[in-house]
């Protein structure tokens, strides 16, 4: 843990457990979803303290402020001391509503639907429902 200097975005977005893998933080920077400024970063930029990072994680953009630099992986009750999650309110919201619409249908525990349950509700959305 470094406190002052800087340290590759790739490494530190693996460090503060916001990806499971340095490697999926480096992809995740390849493919455009991680910003600062606005502007895509490559994994090798060097982030400092103050700095502010956007991941796209649809359908939010998360907005995280780096509070202290870290290269090793650390214990994710360590985290709060190194990162600070901004995201607007009214992104949060918008996640938990895309949340509650995905499972909406579902009770939690029922598992995946059946053949026969996929038919169901087939009949029912077209109005074919004989009873």
């Amino acid at each position: 843990m470094m406190s002052g200097s800087g340290v590759r975005i790739d490494k530190y977005l693996w460090a503060v457990r916001l990806f499971k893998t340095r490697s999926i933080a480096a992809e995740a920077c390849k493919k455009g979803k991680v910003s600062m400024s606005n502007m895509p970063v490559k994994s090798s930029r060097v982030v400092k303290p103050g700095d502010e990072i956007d991941i796209r994680v649809p359908p939010i953009v998360r907005r995280y402020k780096v509070l202290d630099v870290a290269e090793k992986r650390m214990g994710a009750k360590l985290t709060p001391d190194f990162v600070k999650d901004i995201t607007p309110p009214n992104q949060l919201e918008m996640l938990e509503l895309s949340r509650l619409a995905s499972n909406a249908n579902r009770d939690r525990g029922m598992g995946r639907p059946t053949k026969k349950d996929r038919r169901d509700l087939e009949k029912l959305q077209e109005g074919d429902w004989d009873l």
